[in-house]
């Protein structure tokens, strides 16, 4: 089992140097280990192709299972040739999963994967490998002796996932993650999940793994995995990669109480909807140590946001993000520019609001259509889909009509970078000069937008 993701060959993840831990096949390897299934995880994260390609020729697996997503289906893509293209590899049988299988199925199977497993994976791929005959397994897609793709009926979604063992991390070496962090950012960071699903509808974000869904962990259940943890690794931080952390107020009372009664103290970041915060869930936060709480807006105009069925007010962003740094808690926020139908004035009103909630973190990209999302179904008949080889793009390589161009928004996202960067210093008071300077890259990225119209 691998992800494909190899940070030493990524010049911009080398320059965030980030990495954390590929949690989804440490689930999957968890749950074969319950079920006494021998099995290996090669971690490509510290290592090279070169490295994996000797790996994969010493081992000659039976199986060779990747998770792919937009990140790594290039990495993908190669090593299937790789293995398709060895001798000695000819009776390997590649099983493909993640995100990025549900959308591109006939792609992947006719480029040369075997199985794909659609959906929440652990059950799925244990019968894959178990060998059951592939017409009765639910969740897969593969081709027939005839080559006809085939796809067969949906896996029914776990309903409690606590009976689901936790990720095996000691498949990898987790140390390796900690020192990175560490050195490049003088404290270490681990991933916990205790969700999965959203039941949110935003018409852009990609829903392909867990659906309209939401299962949760038990609080114990997180707990005990946290305790864990502090017992065989030195780490700084968590952070939750739930979708919506706080969107249920009972499980974060429980979390609380149970963090509490165990005396177990712990550092946290996570991301949640100003919808579901409010003064008490934020005391909540930070009483079971969340330090950073990131809270979706992608937009500071309403009308934007109401486009993309976000279902919450920029005021009520602005109040939540104002309200977690009151008492404490470091926020930051999601944006986007260039959604369709954006104007001008909504990416003033998207600056203007990011001056009244003035977050300490913002990241700003440029919307891209995912495969099987609302947003994508939308703009697919003036999208560039058909003028780009699926086998050497993704969907981030997909650009679509807007109203301006694509380097209009390249220069707005500078224009706003630089405008809050000059905001952000004149209101701490510090050097006129850096602050003289944001300001005039702000001017020349704003002459950049008027030109490039």
């Amino acid at each position: 089992m691998t992800h494909a993701y190899f940070l030493h060959e990524d010049p911009k993840e080398q320059q965030i140097m980030k990495p954390y831990p590929p949690l989804g096949i440490l689930y999957v390897s968890g749950f074969l280990e319950e079920k006494g299934i021998e099995h290996s995880v090669f971690d490509t994260t510290f290592s090279t192709k070169t490295q994996f390609y000797e790996h994969m020729l010493t081992e000659k697996p039976d199986f060779l299972a990747i998770y792919i997503n937009l990140m790594t289906k290039q990495n993908v893509l190669e090593i299937i040739e790789f293995v398709k293209k060895t001798p000695a590899l000819s009776h390997t049988k590649i099983i493909l999963g993640g995100p990025d299988v549900r959308y591109n199925a006939e792609n992947l199977l006719n480029f040369g994967a075997d199985v794909l497993v659609i959906g929440e994976g652990e059950e799925t791929f244990f019968e894959v490998i178990s060998q059951k005959p592939i017409h009765e397994i639910e969740g897969v897609a593969y081709k027939n002796t005839e080559e006809k793709i085939v796809i067969n009926p949906e896996r029914n979604l776990k309903k409690n996932i606590d009976e689901l063992p936790v990720p095996n991390r000691k498949k990898i070496d987790l140390n390796k993650y900690l020192e990175t962090w560490k050195t490049h950012h003088r404290a270490s960071s681990l991933t916990i999940s205790t969700m999965r699903g959203c039941p949110y509808t935003c018409r852009w974000c990609s829903r392909a793994v867990y659906g309209l869904s939401y299962r949760r962990r038990s609080p114990e259940k997180v707990v005990e995995e946290i305790v864990e943890l502090q017992k065989n690794y030195r780490f700084d931080h968590i952070w939750f990669v739930d979708d919506v952390f706080t969107i249920s107020h009972k499980w974060l009372e429980r979390f609380a109480e149970v963090l509490d009664r165990q005396s177990v103290s712990v550092s946290y970041e996570c991301i949640t909807r100003a919808d579901r915060m409010n003064e008490e869930v934020i005391g909540l936060l930070k009483k079971t140590g969340c330090f950073r709480v990131w809270i979706g807006a992608e937009s500071g105009s309403q009308r934007v946001i109401d486009l993309m069925d976000r279902r919450v007010k920029v005021s009520q962003v602005q109040e939540m993000i104002n309200l977690s740094q009151k008492v404490g808690i470091e926020a930051g926020t999601f944006i986007m520019l260039g959604y369709p139908n954006e104007t001008e004035q909504d990416i003033k009103e998207t600056l203007t609001h990011l001056k009244k909630s003035n977050p300490i973190h913002f990241t700003i990209t440029i919307t891209y259509p995912i495969r099987g999302t609302e947003l994508y179904e939308e703009v697919e008949a003036n999208s560039t889909v058909a003028d780009l080889y699926w086998g050497a793009s993704t969907d981030r390589d997909i650009d679509f009509k807007r109203a301006y161009s694509r380097r209009y928004y390249q220069y707005a996202i500078q224009w706003i970078v630089n405008e809050m960067s000059f905001f952000q210093r004149k209101t701490k008071k510090l050097s006129r000069i850096e602050s003289s300077k944001a300001k005039l890259r702000a001017i020349k990225a704003r002459i950049g937008m008027f030109l490039n119209k």
